[in-house]
């Protein structure tokens, strides 16, 4: 429980994988590896469909360990670390199934990135989201190509560069990132329930074929994400970010 966890429960033909960390749900690497590959195993499933959550009441994710970032060490250290990030979109893209995203609290850069690459997210008021990489000294590289193709470059300009201001799951839902927002968990919950249930009775093939459709164009990002991996894996050795880190985890 202190280190985190990644759990997945099916039931009705619907796969709920859920992620917990102690520290905002934050993602260090064992983490990151724990969820890609849940993913990835959840698409040979006889279930229809799959909801991605975290536990607990405040953030849905806190974004990239900080411990983690400040104990790499060389450029091999950060392209691994990174590439995390990289293996969790590419599983969101490649799964067979529809994926749902449940976002209850705040979502901090890769949590940016995982609601931008489920298939369909739904979110609470308290979602609201932000990408603060540059403003550590790094930028948000890996999932840029998944937020980007969400929200235009236009709004994910924005994004990436006020990396300091939280923007409101209302505006996250107007840019096209969020599909639905609800005034409260209970409602976020009822939502997300109906969704997955529907298309739990749908057909897989169907749904499978979907699929490929929406991530046409995409069939590339297996080597852009980890090129874009080795970026941040090399930014994140200098000065500038490891005192920017340090800055920031001791707030």
């Amino acid at each position: 429980m202190e280190e985190g966890y990644v759990k997945c429960n099916r039931r009705n033909k619907i796969s709920t994988i859920e992620f917990f960390h102690p520290l905002s749900n934050s993602l260090p690497g064992n983490l990151l590896n724990d969820l890609a590959e849940t993913i990835q195993r959840e698409s040979d499933t006889d279930t229809h469909v799959i909801v991605i959550k975290s536990a607990g009441e405040k953030a849905f994710c806190g974004g990239a360990s900080f411990n983690e970032l400040m104990a790499v060490k060389n450029e091999a250290e950060g392209l691994r670390f990174f590439s995390g990030f990289a293996d969790v979109i590419n599983a969101i893209r490649t799964n067979k199934k529809l994926i749902i995203g449940r976002f209850h609290g705040k979502c901090v850069g890769g949590g940016v990135g995982i609601a931008a690459a489920v298939d369909y997210a739904i979110a609470s008021e308290a979602a609201a989201i932000k990408l603060s990489e540059l403003a550590l000294g790094i930028g948000p590289f890996v999932i840029g190509p998944a937020v980007e193709r969400k929200v235009g470059t236009t709004a994910f300009s924005e994004l990436a560069i006020d990396a300091s201001s939280w923007r409101t799951a209302q505006w996250a839902k107007e840019k096209g990132l969020f599909n639905e927002v609800y005034e409260t968990i209970d409602k976020l919950d009822e939502s997300v329930n109906r969704l997955a249930n529907v298309l739990s009775g749908y057909n897989p093939e169907a749904m499978a074929a979907m699929k490929i459709v929406f991530w046409e164009g995409t069939d590339h990002w297996e080597n852009l994400l980890k090129q874009r991996a080795a970026i941040s894996g090399e930014l994140v050795l200098s000065d500038f970010t490891k005192n920017a880190i340090e800055h920031f985890r001791k707030k």
